[in-house]
């Protein structure tokens, strides 16, 4: 079965990278409320399924379809079910929960072979009818933040590749040396590629900021933890053994082609690149490869291991749905509140690069340490 229901059309030349991604067929002629993915869709490096961005962010586009003119989006709640393949395509169901004069609700199912991989709940607030009285507050962004990158840097990207629709740089670890985790905080300034069209509106900055929020957030916990995550040849496995799922996984399957470009790149070049904090440069600088079998060895160093990495959940609470644009520079910080018993939490901000928090978002995951005792 090919990885759409159509033929997917060529890159548009009026539409931004990260538009062409999520763009999506309406199957009205069958059902209304059903839509499917026009182009195939990202498999991370060393994940089983789908980037877990996509699901959100289609199901977002999808509702969006479906609510009356004046109807924001303020909340969607997800849920990661299974993972989604990337060689099949992805039906979104959309169901219209409620129709009231100031909220309108929508659950959005995405299917594949009948099963769904994905749900979540979104609601939609009417523009304006919060009143011209109201109460107002708002975190601001940290001061002394360093200002955003002057251009996209539109380089190798060793994580996603050269073709992802948005682009990141990393700020250092705020409380680094802290000895709590829940103290730290990671940094990021992110943006979509490109200019979005006009024609898509503000939902498609909407999608888009959905789209980018997946990124490496529950990867938040391995980062405050200083855990290793990365090892050559192969990728995460879970409890069966089996590689793992999700929009984060505890190892990328890194091969000897990225090692040997990561190894040329000067330390600040890296410094600027998502996940690469100092001790994950460390072990990149120290590792070999043998030639012969491909095989890569990192310096032997004692810290804890990711065995396996997943997000389970993710919500997003929008504040400003039309005062922002995605492809302009966002600034976003994770802290993690807590992790046990093979789960972590993370919250995420995000604000607009004049410090206005236009989103917040929270995500829990699977993460649990390789364990040196036989597998259950």
């Amino acid at each position: 079965m090919p990885p759409t229901l159509i033929k997917p059309p060529g890159p548009s030349t009026h539409k931004s990278p990260i538009e062409d991604v999520l763009e999506l067929t309406h199957l009205a002629d069958i059902n209304p409320n059903l839509f499917t993915n026009t182009r195939p869709l990202w498999h991370p490096p060393g994940a089983r399924g789908i980037y877990g961005g996509a699901a959100i962010a289609q199901c977002l586009a999808a509702a969006q379809r479906t609510v009356p003119p004046g109807f924001l989006v303020h909340s969607m709640h997800c849920y990661f079910v299974l993972n989604g393949n990337a060689d099949i395509p992805i039906i979104y169901h959309v169901e219209r929960v409620r129709e009231g004069r100031s909220f309108a609700t929508r659950t959005v199912q995405a299917r594949q072979r009948g099963q769904p991989i994905f749900t979540t709940t979104i609601s939609f607030m009417r523009e304006g009818s919060g009143g011209a009285q109201r109460v107002e507050h708002a975190a601001t962004m940290p001061d002394g933040m360093t200002p955003p990158p002057a251009s996209e840097c539109e380089g190798d990207d060793w994580s996603r590749g050269n073709n992802s629709p948005f682009v990141s740089q990393r700020v250092e670890i705020a409380n680094k040396n802290s000895a709590h985790a829940h103290e730290k905080r990671t940094r990021q300034w992110i943006k979509a590629k490109g200019r979005i069209s006009d024609a898509g509106g503000h939902e498609a900055h909407l999608s888009a900021m959905a789209y980018m929020s997946d990124s490496y957030f529950i990867g938040t916990v391995a980062r405050v933890h200083r855990l290793w995550r990365y090892s050559g040849n192969s990728g995460a496995n879970d409890a069966e053994g089996n590689p793992t799922a999700g929009s984060a996984s505890g190892k990328l399957g890194i091969t000897p082609e990225v090692i040997r470009k990561l190894q040329a790149t000067d330390d600040a070049t890296l410094q600027r690149m998502e996940g690469m904090d100092a001790d994950v440069i460390d072990q990149l600088r120290s590792a070999s490869i043998n030639d012969a079998t491909g095989e890569i060895t990192f310096k032997e160093e004692k810290r804890p291991e990711i065995g396996m990495m997943v997000s389970l959940d993710h919500t997003i609470y929008f504040h400003s749905p039309k005062d922002f644009r995605a492809d302009e520079w966002l600034f976003s910080e994770c802290d993690s509140p807590w992790s046990g018993d093979g789960r972590g939490l993370v919250c995420q901000r995000i604000y607009r690069a004049d410090g206005r928090l236009v989103a917040s978002c929270v995500q829990e995951g699977v993460v649990r340490l390789r364990q040196d005792e036989a597998k259950l």
